[in-house]
């Protein structure tokens, strides 16, 4: 109805009725939608701002956390012979100091052995029961003594009583050794393989099923016959500054503080040094790195706090995160004993610039280094919570409180989207009132226009009624 009413809108005044409703609609209207739409825009650069420092802040914070606990600026331990001894450090580990010698005087050994041959490994064999029993000794040399564990029995029934079965059987009980099937010019045979350790040595006995025997055939016994014996169980023996200790495994955690030993190879008489290695240059390439990062993370929080074009300028996190990094030099890292040494980024040359970004004194950098190593590396890494303690956790407690949901960049957020949904509905308000308006001036023009060709018509028949008459 409006729009027909639209199409013929001026037809009787002859005036561009059309263009004047939308200049009084637009007249009463722009100044509100554009004052919205400026608000509008204002909102969504803060949203956008607040989203950009958020993630640049725990960004950073991944950051130190990665470099903190990858290990590259831990001291390691270090062997003098690798291919004896192998040593490396255990998380947390402290290893200031570290000194000790080692002689690996016998390693670690599982008992293996196979069973006599059987002539097919899919052959059912026999059924009853096999017990494995477990001690120290050497079964195939005779000494073998049971232990106090209680013996494993392992069934073997019908359907199941082949070499293949009989060997997925074993392995399903987790008996504690290992089956496997091993094939030589004899035939098919049973291999087992304990864990490592002198407390490992095995026998295995079978309980034939009567009416089904056969089973015995894979005795493990000193008296077997046709079994196969190879390494007999035995603890490894490591000297350690001279004195003997013994260790069921050839990978050793509980011999030196915070040293992890992987002993290689048996090497009677050979002494292998364990020292430390300090990552000296890694920790000034890492302080230099790090002030690089933080200064990138400044830039983005100064341009999104700009006073002339900032979108956060009035944003409180935003201020608050400022203060926390200019105080972040400040920060006490670590807590050192020995006097002189460096519990701060700024006792070890880095310092916050009037501008709020860092930069790097190399000469005091380096004398920290040099005279407190241990210290430096506490600043990264002192080994308490999930992010390794020191610079990490430091600046985790900043990215949460500027990333919290209560007073951090998260809470304003939240505060900008309600602003941005408030702001989204008055000017759809705003819309909708316009058209009203638009209908309502279109209507009154109409009707007023009717009125004008009304007028017109009757002007135009007494113009015609009262015309002088002529005569012909």
């Amino acid at each position: 109805m409006v729009d027909s009413i639209v199409n013929t809108l001026g037809a009787g005044s002859g005036i561009d009725l059309t263009s004047l409703v939308n200049d009084l609609v637009n007249a009463q209207f722009n100044a509100k939608t554009q004052s919205i739409q400026r608000q509008s825009q204002t909102i969504s650069a803060q949203i956008s701002g607040a989203a950009t420092v958020k993630s640049s802040v725990t960004d950073f914070a991944a950051g130190l956390k990665s470099l903190a606990t990858g290990g590259l600026l831990s001291t390691t331990p270090t062997s003098s012979n690798t291919s004896i001894v192998k040593a490396s450090a255990l998380p947390g580990a402290k290893l200031s100091g570290l000194s000790a010698t080692l002689e690996v005087r016998q390693l670690a050994q599982a008992q293996s052995v196979a069973t006599a041959a059987v002539a097919d490994r899919t052959t059912a064999i026999g059924t009853g029961t096999l017990t494995l029993t477990f001690g120290s000794g050497s079964v195939g040399g005779g000494s073998f003594v049971a232990g106090s564990a209680a013996p494993i029995d392992i069934p073997v029934v019908a359907g199941a009583s082949s070499l293949e079965s009989i060997a997925a059987s074993i392995n399903a009980a987790n008996a504690g050794v290992t089956a496997s099937i091993i094939t030589d010019s004899s035939g098919a045979r049973l291999a087992l393989k304990s864990k490592t350790g002198a407390d490992q040595a095995f026998t295995l006995t079978a309980t034939e099923d009567v009416g089904a025997p056969g089973l015995a055939a894979l005795a493990i016994t000193p008296a077997a016959s046709g079994a196969l014996f190879g390494t007999v169980a035995q603890d490894a023996i490591v000297a350690v500054d001279g004195i003997p200790l013994s260790r069921s495994s050839n990978s050793i955690s509980d011999l030196v503080d915070g040293v992890k030993l992987d002993l290689v190879s048996e090497s009677v008489g050979t002494k292998v040094a364990l020292g430390t290695n300090v990552p000296t240059e890694q920790l000034r390439s890492s302080v230099n790195d790090l002030v690089a990062a933080f200064n990138d993370l400044q830039r983005v929080v100064k341009s999104q706090s700009d006073a002339t074009n900032g979108a956060l300028f009035n944003d409180s996190a935003t201020r608050q995160l400022q203060q926390s990094l200019r105080r972040f030099t400040q920060t006490e890292l670590a807590t050192p004993t020995t006097a002189g040494a460096p519990r701060n980024l700024s006792d070890i040359g880095v310092s916050t610039n009037r501008d709020g970004s860092l930069s790097v004194n190399a000469e005091r950098l380096t004398a920290a280094i040099t005279d407190f190593p241990d210290a430096v590396e506490a600043l990264f890494f002192n080994g308490t919570g999930a992010t390794g303690g020191g610079i990490a956790a430091a600046f985790q407690a900043i990215a949460d409180q500027a990333t919290s949901t209560t007073t951090g960049l998260r809470a304003s957020e939240s505060r900008y989207a309600k602003r941005q949904a408030s702001l989204d509905e008055a000017l759809e308000k705003a819309n909708a009132d316009k058209e009203v308006v638009r209908t309502r001036l279109t209507r009154q023009f109409a009707g007023a226009d009717a009125r004008v060709s009304a007028y017109k018509s009757t002007q135009s028949f007494l113009t015609q009624q009262f015309a002088p008459k002529t005569n012909n």
